[in-house]
């Protein structure tokens, strides 16, 4: 009998993912329970299959390291984002956010007004992460005071911050989507403004039409009232507390990593609660390690600023690692590379194959939970095909990102849709029908794609000289 590992067949690849559809529609679609449980019998499942093909368990182990360590930057960054919003509540930063926003913002441009603060910022950023878990945090409570529902105004955040992710040359997946597809950075950019600009005109139109359904209203002006007085009293109020959003945003700007900046208003944060709002030290440390408690006495404005904390993103943590555990035995073990190849027999012309892309960078994101690989592996597997329709690289590199950054943080699961999650406190299945920007996106590329609007041709030998060109324009 022969030690040597088997080329394993898509119908028993399609054993591990077919057993993870099944158990997540029942824990979370029925018995809404979280993912956890049914992603490690999945992980299980996918190690047994793996095993059954000869592959050894230091293979598969090695796997699950692997893909758990590719997001360990994320988690890092997810538990800074806990202790942020902790001690930004604590020391008046998001009270003062509210405080001024609820004075500045109706609820009738809200939501096209949040689309264009997350653009800006994530723009200027390169980072969604960062802009959720700072100016995000602050407009989800604005939108409450209002009395807009949450998951709207997390959509809005959402299709924002995805926007300037999307098309910062700051972003890791602005420049990995690129480089993995054989295009330089620019015209990667350039070629995604025809994707992104009819996408993000809906989102506004959208946007601006259940805006409407709220502007007028006299019914919460006596419950922001209460939010204002509740806030004011409980908390100073002033401009110098807008500070350190302002200098987070600067330092991720200034090109400082984003861990550092967020560690750096971590403990502004804290200084301000010192200073401004007069708390002790083991208070300051508690609202970092455990979250801020609001003892006001009025119900939404407890329910508004009681966040954050360490401890509050462990759950999270935990669900990055038990969905990354199963992505990295798919992508070790090589079950994701026979999804993908399976995908490609039925490609025929351009328009199947940017629909295949689009749907297996999606697939990935929900089989293996993470945007890189779902950029990664797609752009490595159809980077031939698209050579062979004489495309040009920079289309599959914007339909690595039209799908593989735009989908992640639709999927609970997610490394990125868990972090949305717990961020911004609203589950990304609810939030998900109001992201209209990440929805509208890869439906504008498939028709890009089987219409050929854009869809740029070279003839053979000419990608060198049309990137040499692009680059000296």
């Amino acid at each position: 009998m022969t030690n040597e590992k088997k080329k394993i067949k898509f119908s028993v690849v399609l054993i591990p993912v077919l057993f993870l559809i099944g158990a997540l529609s029942i824990t979370v679609g029925f018995l809404k329970l979280p993912p956890h449980i049914p992603l490690i019998l999945a992980a299980a499942v996918a190690a047994a299959v793996a095993s059954l093909n000869k592959h050894p368990w230091t293979e598969i182990l090695d796997g699950m390291v692997h893909g758990i360590t590719l997001a360990m930057s994320a988690i890092l960054i997810l538990i800074i984002v806990g202790t942020l919003i902790g001690t930004w509540i604590s020391g008046g930063i998001v009270p003062t956010m509210i405080y001024y926003g609820l004075k500045v913002l109706s609820p009738g441009i809200f939501l096209v007004a949040t689309l264009f603060i997350c653009s800006i910022v994530s723009l200027g950023t390169g980072s969604s992460w960062s802009t959720a878990g700072t100016v995000g945090v602050a407009l989800i409570g604005v939108g409450q005071g209002l009395g807009i529902p949450v998951p709207m105004v997390a959509g809005a955040i959402i299709s924002g911050a995805y926007f300037g992710d999307k098309m910062s040359p700051l972003s890791d997946t602005t420049n990995l989507a690129p480089a993995v597809a054989g295009t330089d950075l620019f015209s990667h950019i350039r070629h995604m403004v025809y994707t992104t600009a009819p996408g993000y005109i809906l989102s506004i139109i959208l946007y601006g039409i259940i805006g409407t359904k709220f502007a007028g209203g006299t019914l919460e002006t006596q419950g922001v009232e209460t939010i204002l007085t509740t806030i004011k009293a409980h908390f100073f109020i002033h401009p110098v507390l807008l500070l350190p959003p302002v200098l987070v945003i600067v330092m991720v700007v200034k090109k400082i990593p984003p861990l550092p900046a967020l560690l750096a208003g971590t403990i502004l944060g804290g200084f301000f609660a010192l200073l401004t709002q007069s708390r002790s030290l083991k208070e300051v440390i508690q609202a970092a390690q455990t979250g801020y408690v609001s003892e006001t006495g009025i119900q939404m404005v407890d329910d508004l600023l009681s966040r954050g904390g360490l401890e509050s993103m462990m759950t999270t943590v935990a669900l990055i690692i038990c969905a990354l555990s199963f992505g990295g035995i798919m992508e070790r073990t090589g079950m994701l590379e026979v999804l993908a190849r399976s995908f490609l027999k039925r490609v025929r012309r351009t328009g199947s194959l940017v629909a295949t892309t689009i749907f297996t960078c999606i697939g990935m994101n929900a089989v293996a939970a993470d945007q890189y690989i779902a950029i990664v592996i797609p752009g490595r597997m159809f980077k031939k095909a698209f050579d062979e329709h004489k495309l040009h690289p920079k289309n599959l590199s914007r339909c690595l990102e039209d799908s593989g950054t735009l989908s992640s943080p639709l999927i609970p699961w997610n490394s990125c849709g868990a972090f949305m999650g717990a961020t911004l406190g609203v589950s990304p299945l609810l939030y998900l029908p109001y992201a209209f920007l990440n929805l509208a996106n890869p439906l504008v590329s498939i028709f890009y794609g089987y219409t050929g609007i854009t869809m740029e041709k070279v003839e053979d030998g000419e990608i060198d000289k049309k990137e040499t060109e692009e680059k000296a324009e």
